[in-house]
């Protein structure tokens, strides 16, 4: 997954009705941009550099994975829709929507259309004020001051009307939080992690990832099958056991919700395929005394894509080990968690078709899963 920008924006309107126009921008730039951490209060100020009637404005922290030319085309793009006509001649005037990109992250770029950390924002009252609410101790990476520091020492004098209406944050509408825990399961190379660790990270839920990468026997089992099957489900039991045990039984006072990117019957689902008869009913009865200890997800997402798909992001994420596996396999591990969601008398399952989504690169994709999960 890309890294993860944090993105301060400062919006102002003072055409028509300036609150909605406020709201319809933050929505759209959670729909186009990413997560929305904290939106200010609303404030009204005097238009500044031209005579025109007074703004509101607020400012916004979020939350990217775009680079800064892909954040400024997209601003650019939600105010063309909302009306917003730039003046070649760059003097000021009368407008709908104005976003101005105040800080990635403590980047430094200039350049013929972006200028970060915006330079005129220490002379600014309307976009101090609010930036102060929503993080006061952000430091400017050229000044080195925090922006509590730039609002005590800025020369402007205007005076700015906090509002009494709040601005809704989007990300409302997603109650993750409605489940205590999520298990998001699906076939070798479905993207259950990859949309575990974006859901975690956009909703600070608590984040339990699969540990793979530690299992020895995992290369081993790809080059000899029969070989090294039991050792190897034996050893995933275990360690799933165990972090599931340790992870979700100790709580977090600072998230909601847990997001696991496997179930533990994912165990049950791969020793059916992998384990000759004798061996499958032995582990059968491990499994069923582990599987009593362990807390039930409140939601199960199994994610559905194609076997075409799959080998396509298997040989993408280039790991050596998984480059021998074939249709077959993938197909029968299909066929084994439909089984189990088939046997399953429960309402708490959702199966989503992601065959033709692709929400790390689409957010309109992650968005509609996202949708499904909640609804």
């Amino acid at each position: 997954m890309k890294p993860i920008s944090n993105l301060y924006l400062s919006l102002g309107s003072n055409m028509g009705n300036r609150f909605d126009n406020l709201q319809t921008a933050v929505d759209s730039l959670f729909e186009k941009v990413g997560a929305i951490i904290k939106i200010s209060s609303v404030y009204e100020s005097p238009a500044m550099g031209f005579n025109g009637d007074p703004f509101f404005n607020c400012a916004v922290w979020m939350q990217t994975e775009l680079a800064p030319s892909k954040i400024l085309q997209l601003v650019l793009e939600i105010e063309k829709n909302m009306g917003r006509e730039r003046s070649a001649a760059k003097t000021y005037a009368s407008r709908p929507i104005d976003i101005d990109v105040i800080f990635i992250d403590s980047i430094i770029l200039e350049t013929e259309k972006l200028t970060v950390p915006h330079p005129q924002l220490e002379k600014r009252n309307f976009v101090l004020q609010p930036l102060v609410e929503i993080h006061a101790t952000l430091v400017h990476p050229i000044s080195k001051k925090n922006i509590n520091t730039l609002l005590a020492q800025t020369e402007d004098e205007s005076t700015l009307t906090k509002q009494s209406k709040w601005l809704t944050n989007p990300m409302r509408e997603y109650n993750i939080s409605q489940y205590s825990y999520i298990a998001i399961e699906g076939n070798i190379g479905a993207g259950k992690t990859s949309l575990a660790t974006k859901i975690a990270n956009d909703f600070n839920a608590k984040l339990i990832l699969e540990r793979f990468k530690d299992n020895p026997f995992l290369p081993k089992f790809y080059d000899d099958a029969a070989r090294y099957a039991f050792p190897l489900e034996m050893s995933f039991l275990a360690d799933r056991y165990q972090q599931l045990l340790d992870d979700i039984s100790q709580p977090d006072l600072f998230t909601h919700s847990v997001i696991a990117d496997y179930d533990i019957s994912k165990s049950l689902i791969f020793a059916g395929i992998t384990l000759p008869e004798e061996e499958y009913a032995l582990y059968r009865k491990l499994f069923q005394v582990m599987h009593k200890d362990l807390p039930k997800p409140d939601v199960y997402i199994y994610l559905y894509q194609n076997t075409e798909r799959l080998l396509e992001n298997i040989k993408k994420r280039g790991r050596r080990y998984e480059q021998s596996i074939q249709a077959e396999y993938l197909q029968k591990l299909n066929s084994g968690y439909l089984e189990f969601i088939k046997n399953q008398h429960s309402e708490n399952i959702k199966i989503i078709d992601i065959s033709d989504l692709d929400f790390l690169k689409k957010r309109s994709d992650y968005l509609t899963i996202l949708n499904k999960i909640v609804s």
